[in-house]
Order: C-alpha cells, then structure tokens, then sequence
C-alpha cells in the first residue's frame, strides 16, 4: 500500500469525524442516519446546532461544548504547528478557553475548528516524505477528534 492510500485511509475518517456521514452511505464509526434525520453528525454539525448559551453549560461532566471545541482547535493547530518544527511550549492548560462564549465567540470558535481542520487535512495532503512523527501526528489528531466528538455528544445529552 502506497502511504498516500494509508493516508487518504485516515483523511477519510477524519473528515467523517468531523464533517459527517454522508445521507445513505455506510460511514466508518459514526450512527447512521435514523428516519427523523438525526444521527450520523460529524463535529461541525454537532456544534452548529447548539447556541452559544448550550455551548457555555458545563452540565454535571464539568466542561462546555465550547472549552472541547477551543481545545479540539488548538490541538490541530499544534500538529500543523509541530509538522512544521514548531516544538512549544504550548499552552496545553489555556486551550480550553473560552468556556463560556457569547454568538459572536461561539461562531469565532466554531470557525476556528473548521480553519483548524482545513489547516490539518491540507498538511497532509502536501506531505510526500512520511516519517512516524508526521503518521502519528495524523493518528493522535482523528484520535483526539474522535475523542472530543463523543465528549460533546455526551454533553448535548444533559443539555436542557
């Protein structure tokens, strides 16, 4: 297998994890879709249906949607940042804020996680030369969306 084909393998479920299963398509890990449309959402869809009120409730699991999404930004920001030689410090504690978002701060961090993305999956697809660092840090990055995706699906849950 050529590692282009690994890594579109990866982008592939990347993209799922946060775009969204396609309507009618088997998708990797996501629920598919049910009869009233609900299911199979990736973590734009996710987030762009809560407000920036639901997004600022850290409900009885102690954080907000909104802290997962800063820091699900930040860590794609980091492995762009680190594939590029960039070795820190980074602030690890400090990408969980903003907690509490207002419209305004909650559209600007919900396109921060789409910028992020973007920035991510454009990296690997202008990578030729794949070393382990760079594979892992593709690896590190669905695991840690995926991660993150299920954290707020579980926090929309208790949402009122």
């Amino acid at each position: 297998m050529s590692d282009q084909a690994f890594v579109q393998g990866w982008l592939d479920v990347l993209q799922e994890a946060c775009e969204g299963g396609q309507p009618g398509q088997g998708t990797g890990f996501l629920d598919g879709t049910r009869a009233d449309g609900s299911g199979n959402h990736g973590l734009f869809a996710t987030l762009d249906a809560l407000s920036a009120t639901q997004a600022s409730d850290p409900t009885l699991l102690g954080l907000s949607v909104a802290a997962h999404a800063a820091h699900t930004a930040f860590h794609l920001e980091v492995g762009v940042r680190w594939a590029q030689g960039e070795r820190g410090p980074f602030d690890w504690p400090g990408s969980f804020e903003p907690r509490t978002v207002d419209e305004a701060a909650w559209q600007d961090v919900r396109a921060r996680v789409r910028a992020a993305y973007t920035g991510l999956v454009s990296l690997a697809r202008r990578t030729n030369d794949w070393d382990e660092d760079a594979a892992g840090g593709l690896a590190a990055a669905l695991a840690h969306v995926s991660y993150h995706l299920g954290a707020v699906r579980q926090i929309v849950k208790l949402l009122a």
